[in-house]
């Protein structure tokens, strides 16, 4: 079994509250569940409006399957959402 974690930064340009930050990063996580069938949440820098952490999980018997699947969602998110920017990530296979 083997358990993958991908920790995701993102940067929201444009928020004023955390309100909106809410309001933008709800259909990301739904849509990250729906398209790919990880388990999301949002993980740091909870209080602060432009920047977010998530983190996204899978667990296969095949690493290659696993780390190639999150490459995929994050490609996703870089692709389906403009109004957001991947700043950093990072895939940890446990």
């Amino acid at each position: 079994m083997v358990i993958g974690l991908c920790r995701i930064q993102l940067y929201l340009p444009g928020n004023g509250s955390l309100k909106e930050k809410r309001a933008r990063l709800k259909p990301l996580l739904n849509g990250l569940r729906k398209e790919f069938n990880l388990a999301v949440a949002e993980v740091d820098n909870n209080d602060i409006w432009q920047s977010a952490v998530i983190a996204i999980v899978t667990v296969a018997n095949d690493a290659g399957y696993i780390h190639a699947l999150l490459e995929r969602a994050v490609h996703w998110i870089e692709a389906n959402r403009p109004d957001l920017q991947v700043t950093d990530w990072k895939i940890e296979l446990l």
